[in-house]
């Protein structure tokens, strides 16, 4: 994994905007899948192309092929699961990933809402675990994985792929096989290993996206923070289970949040979980740092020793507004945390995926600021 040894290198942090055309045969539904798969190889050389063309250095597939979206995908990749209406009597798993600010703000988040992730799994129609979990997407992620190779040549840039956690498959996934949570869990991370290595083994980055490990805090609000730590813990293990004989340095780890607009009052705080965070076995941390409510956490960093050869990607410009970031504010952001962990293991990142930002003109825009902050801390950093 490259380092910024000559100047602050910056990347995004999962999924960008659909070229219009794909996003015409996205919205056609199950009459547009033909043409969507046709369109893909196209759409990845374009957002590859506009993400080195506004200044990225590390760069991705824009998630394309990822139709559900980044935890959705999952299923279309593994056996052992079905999806059917809840019975009566059935009780959901798991609460929102937002439960602990729906208490404290009954208004903004109606207790009919459903949308906002985790709940075990999508509405009165979720995905059950049925039988023994295993991994069917290896034609898909090897058509992911040549789709990205060939539209990087001839850049200088260096490729990721994003995929799921197995605390996040978890989330929405009820477990109707596997005798408790921890046997479900592990079985899970063996399913992920078979995602995970082929694009290792491809020389490609692997992000590993894991709201998780943040967001689960809110969605069990009887839990202090010991109890969360042991829950965490757990998962991570599970994680580096599932990261078992492939390389740290091909490996860069994504924690937000749960990229939900809203109060966020009752997120964790980053000093609970970041020796939790720092256990994974990646070389490289992706932390949301932009928005306000998790701004100020750079100086964790003050007081944590980021490990001899880590990276960290602090998000330096946010996901949740549409505001462009002014790329003098980028190159402060920067600065702060070079400050603390040193220039050359900093990364220039994004909160969370920036598709999040409409239009898509508005989400190129700031990820051109980013490059451009990136930029403008180097020029300071290295004195250039």
């Amino acid at each position: 994994m490259r380092a910024s040894t000559d100047h602050i290198l910056s990347s995004n942090a999962g999924t960008l905007p659909r070229p219009a055309r794909l996003q015409q045969h996205f919205d056609a539904g199950a009459e547009g899948e033909g043409a969507y798969e046709d369109e893909l190889p196209a759409a990845v050389r374009e957002v590859v192309a506009t993400q080195v063309e506004v200044g990225l250095d590390v760069v991705n597939d824009g998630e394309f092929s990822k139709r559900g979206g980044f935890q959705l995908y999952a299923p279309s990749r593994m056996s052992g699961i079905e999806r059917r209406l809840v019975q009566p009597g059935e009780v959901e798993p798991h609460l929102r990933m937002n439960e602990r600010d729906a208490m404290l703000f009954p208004t903004y988040y109606p207790s009919s809402s459903v949308a906002t992730g985790g709940g075990g799994g999508f509405g009165p129609n979720p995905y059950f675990c049925v039988g023994p979990l295993s991994y069917t997407g290896g034609a898909t992620i090897a058509a992911d994985i040549a789709r990205l190779n060939s539209a990087v040549v001839g850049f200088d840039v260096e490729p990721y792929l994003p995929v799921v956690s197995p605390g996040n498959i978890e989330h929405w996934l009820w477990n109707k096989f596997y005798p408790d949570d921890e046997s479900f869990l592990f079985a899970i991370a063996d399913m992920l290993h078979d995602e995970y290595k082929p694009i290792a083994d491809a020389g490609i980055i692997i992000q590993i996206d894991d709201p998780d490990l943040a967001d689960g805090w809110q969605m069990f609000p009887s839990m202090e923070f010991a109890d969360y730590r042991k829950y965490a813990e757990l998962r991570i293990e599970a994680l580096n289970h599932a990261l078992r004989d492939i390389p740290e340095e091909l490996v860069r780890f994504h924690t937000c949040w749960g990229s939900l607009r809203g109060p966020h009052v009752n997120d964790i705080p980053l000093t609970e979980i970041v020796d939790v965070m720092l256990k994974v076995k990646a070389q490289c941390y992706s932390v949301e740092a932009a928005n306000a409510r998790h701004e100020h956490e750079w100086r964790v960093w003050e007081d944590v020793r980021l490990p001899e050869g880590k990276l960290l990607m602090p998000g330096v410009v946010s996901h949740v507004t549409d505001h462009v970031e002014h790329p003098e504010l980028v190159a402060w952001r920067i600065e702060l945390y070079a400050g603390c962990v040193g220039r050359e293991n900093v990364i220039a990142g994004t909160d969370c995926g920036m598709a999040r930002v409409r239009p898509g003109e508005v989400c190129w825009a700031k990820l051109a600021a980013l490059a451009e902050g990136a930029r403008l801390a180097t020029k300071k950093l290295w004195q250039k």
